[in-house]
């Protein structure tokens, strides 16, 4: 029995690494949440992490310290499906919700960490091992605030690196201004190139609509999140009428709401985000939910961890780049546009801890023990 007898955690506020502007917000920063886990066997170790675009940090570290953190004390941490289900149900009446999925996320990939240091297994490997590389698209340079020439250099320079596809944020305030951001990108890399659309839930119906023309003469690969997140009748009525695929995820928080898109035919494609879904165990319930419906996974953002999780999966064809902790780890793998799965132990990402102790917010550090249980 592997029984937790400690938990660390802290947070690090990381600045965005270029301009990250969209339709509805701006990337003001990334709060990173760390929790660290031992166990009384051996003093083996687990890492994971959550993150925000700029607030609520500390009271996702609140929920940790005062609710979920002190209740793993004592507990078997090689039942992470228990665990995942006893602390969500802890806590009930908070959850469903944001503040919730990403402090159990933090939890939840800290002892799947542990699972792959105590095994020597990968977290690919640990989770299905479908596949060891994946093709990465970019949205570094893909921002709202960018000019169509602008687009067009990033785009020529993700090809010449080997990236397969660019991601383009859409949501001007007219039809012509969207279509001449993507006429340009298309028409200078030609139409081997992928090229997805994001709206981030920022149109009406009708606005959503009226775009689909465009997108579809444009072959966009898929438009994602047109409409605000909660509105699944209006997904499915757009995904009815529109040959691009409907991509959402990224702003739900339990596989639950996966399924109901999943069940009203208003998506063809999931993002979810494993940080904000909960966690690496309700990830995979929702990649297997998709694969057993025929429909993609192509996550959202962390491509340092869902790197290891798309090529576990046989569902998954894309990563999404978006470089955000070279300040704190090395860089991920890859070869051209392919990221390669890490080979080593847990979740491989090598943290730099000398760099993670300097940028620890002050204040946010803490340690629980068996004593609070």
């Amino acid at each position: 029995m592997a029984r937790i007898t400690s938990a660390n955690a802290f947070m690090v506020d990381l600045e965005p690494k270029v301009v990250r502007t969209d339709a509805i917000q701006s990337f003001n920063s990334q709060e990173t949440i760390f929790v660290v886990l031992r166990d009384a066997d051996d003093g083996a170790k687990g890492m994971g992490y959550s993150y925000t675009i700029g607030d609520g940090g500390p009271a996702i570290l609140s929920l940790l310290k005062e609710t979920l953190l002190p209740r793993l004390m004592g507990q078997d941490a090689d039942r992470i499906e228990a665990i995942w289900r006893d602390l969500l149900f802890c806590s009930h009446a908070t959850a469903v919700g944001p503040i919730m999925s990403l402090a159990l996320a933090a939890i939840d990939t800290a002892l799947w960490d542990m699972r792959g240091v105590k095994t020597g297994l990968p977290l690919h490997i640990l989770a299905g091992g479908a596949k060891s590389s994946v093709p990465m698209y970019t949205t570094e340079g893909g921002w709202l605030h960018l000019s169509p020439d602008a687009l067009v250099e990033d785009a020529i320079a993700s090809k010449e690196a080997g990236f397969l596809g660019s991601k383009v944020k859409i949501g001007k305030p007219t039809v012509a201004q969207d279509c001449e951001r993507l006429e340009a990108v298309r028409n200078a890399l030609g139409d081997d190139y992928e090229i997805m659309t994001d709206a981030n839930q920022s149109m009406t119906s009708g606005e959503a609509k009226r775009r689909l023309p465009m997108l579809e003469r444009l072959n966009i690969a898929w438009f994602e999140e047109p409409l605000p997140a909660d509105d699944i009748a209006g997904h499915a009525r757009l995904q009815s009428q529109s040959r691009v695929p409907v991509a959402v995820g990224e702003s739900m928080y339990s596989p639950g709401q996966f399924a109901d898109y999943i069940a009203q035919d208003a998506c063809e494609i999931v993002q979810a985000d494993v940080a904000r879904v909960g966690g690496i165990t309700p990830w995979l319930k929702v990649a297997h939910l998709a694969e057993a419906h025929n429909i993609a996974i192509c996550p959202h953002f962390l491509m340092e961890l869902h790197v290891s999780l798309v090529c576990a999966v046989p569902n998954a064809p894309w990563l999404e780049y978006i470089p955000q902790l070279e300040d704190i780890a090395a860089p991920m793998a890859r070869e051209g546009g392919n990221a390669l799965a890490p080979m080593t132990p847990g979740l491989g990402i090598e943290w730099d801890h000398d760099k993670l102790a300097a940028l620890t917010v002050a204040g946010s550090a803490f340690e629980i023990t068996e004593a609070h249980q």
